[in-house]
């Protein structure tokens, strides 16, 4: 009796392990392309996809297969070196990684929810080849502090509006609204980020891209 209660016992555990490591289509696809889990590169960064939920600005769920953060080798390894210059800087301090390739069919129902919209100038068409999330090269992120919590900003992540541009902030602080601490929290991972290779984008604080979009276009594939 007790022989077999183990064997039923080991038999479930091998069922879960298999369950654990099945990909979903959309995982399948993008790991086919070689792209890369960035958890598996460093375990310490945090992943809370934030369009697996519909806590976002189009305020539905986009990913509905996908919670693992992906990201191109070439932009992957950017990412660990900017994580360890962070943590060189502030050894208590962690990435939390919000976003990070997005397929384009994905990208295409974004864009139909925000198309004629004042939100549209934020999201890039398909038409037009896309963004480079789309490519693997684009990272959405903001760092977690000693507490666990991630660092004040001045607003939200996926904040559209000009209270989340970086090229205003000493503005936005004279103005009281954001503070000088938030906009050197801002600086701090623009300036980690920067160290790793990536470039910001001028109208989202949160938002850092690998490469240009017009490389991407010529030398890269898009996660379909």
């Amino acid at each position: 009796m007790k022989s077999n209660l183990i064997c039923i016992l080991l038999s479930l555990l091998f069922s879960f392990s298999l369950a654990a490591q099945q990909l979903s289509d959309t995982e399948v696809k993008i790991q086919e392309l070689g792209f890369v889990d960035i958890r598996k590169k460093d375990p310490s960064i945090v992943v809370d996809m934030m369009y697996a939920k519909a806590d976002n600005f189009v305020g539905v769920v986009m990913y509905k297969d996908l919670h693992t953060a992906y990201l191109h080798p070439l932009a992957a390894s950017s990412l660990i070196k900017a994580h360890q210059e962070l943590k060189r800087r502030c050894p208590k301090c962690r990435f939390i990684v919000y976003d990070a390739t997005r397929p384009m069919s994905v990208q295409q129902t974004m864009w139909n929810k925000v198309k004629g919209t004042a939100k549209a100038k934020y999201v890039s068409n398909p038409a037009n080849g896309g963004g480079l999330h789309n490519y693997g090269m684009a990272v959405d992120i903001s760092i977690l502090g000693g507490s666990g919590k991630p660092l004040s900003m001045g607003t939200k992540v996926d904040h559209l509006g000009y209270e989340a541009h970086i090229d205003q902030e000493k503005e936005l602080v004279v103005k009281g609204i954001i503070t000088e601490q938030e906009r050197k929290n801002r600086l701090l991972l623009r300036e980690v980020m920067t160290h790793g290779g990536f470039k910001p984008l001028k109208s989202e604080w949160w938002h850092f891209n690998r490469i240009y979009r017009a490389e991407a276009r010529k030398n890269y594939k898009v996660v379909p």
